[in-house]
């Protein structure tokens, strides 16, 4: 009889471990396999639409800060250094086929991208973003989305073309699994179709402790492992338009942080 109740009991104590376990699992991190992207698992929400993914690869994107790109580092070498954060060959420029999602063309001669004419930016060109202020000139800096001043990331083309990703002007929340640094962020522009996970704006890296992210070499970006937390859809959910301030970026992200677990995510999830 005594025996009995031994195997019994332990039966019944495995049973409540395994049970206690998965309740604890899911309860810590509700997200659940998604899709795979290039090698990246992306994992999302079982309730909500956010979705993330973890990865060592950064990218450093300078598109949208008025001095990205000098008229006169065109036909020099990208690295070590040049005039614009980032050289034109990077925007396949002066090439035939160079890029008018990077560059805005010059309105009289479209062949060629526009050069800023006056002020403290003269001699750059324009530098675009995807994400863009309607209502101002497509020649004006202002209507671009800051890579030196805004945290934002850069979707590849395809995983912006996958149902459930998202819009542009998105929100979320780019968690540094080294130093525990919290990074709010808008998805502000979108990169070669097939380019990997991980680009981010200038201003993202640096507020994880860069030292002066270069777009040109990759040097100054911190090491170590991201997650990147998405609110696919908060831009239509909150029916605000780019531009909004770096404040109302957190203060919005840590809003909807809150609806899908709150800071338990970063490390539950890591």
């Amino acid at each position: 009889m005594t025996r009995k109740w031994v195997v019994i009991s332990s039966v019944l104590w495995l049973s409540f471990t395994l049970t206690s376990s998965q309740a604890l699992g899911t309860a810590a991190c509700p997200f659940h396999e998604w899709i795979d992207y290039r090698g990246i698992e992306v994992k999302k929400h079982s309730v909500r639409s956010a979705y993330y993914y973890v990865t060592s690869h950064k990218a450093v994107d300078a598109d949208g800060a008025p001095n990205a790109y000098h008229s006169a580092d065109v036909g020099k070498p990208c690295a070590p250094a040049g005039i614009g954060l980032d050289c034109p060959a990077n925007a396949g420029y002066p090439n035939a086929s160079w890029w008018r999602n990077v560059l805005v063309p010059d309105p009289d001669d479209e062949s060629v991208a526009y050069i800023q004419e006056n002020g403290a930016f003269k001699g750059y060109f324009v530098s675009k973003t995807a994400l863009s202020a309607r209502g101002k000139s497509e020649t004006d800096p202002v209507r671009y989305v800051d890579a030196r001043n805004f945290p934002y990331v850069v979707f590849p083309g395809k995983f912006y073309q996958t149902k459930g990703t998202g819009l542009l002007g998105d929100l979320g929340i780019a968690y540094h699994l080294k130093s525990g640094k919290r990074v709010p962020f808008i998805v502000a522009d979108i990169g070669p179709r097939n380019a990997q996970l991980g680009e981010a704006s200038i201003a993202l890296f640096a507020r994880f402790g860069g030292r002066s992210p270069n777009p040109r070499t990759g040097e100054g970006i911190p090491e170590g492992k991201v997650l990147y937390l998405f609110f696919p859809y908060s831009k239509r959910a909150r029916s605000v338009s780019w531009p909004i301030t770096n404040n109302e970026i957190e203060l919005q992200a840590a809003a909807l942080l809150d609806a899908v677990g709150g800071d338990t995510i970063f490390e539950n999830c890591r």
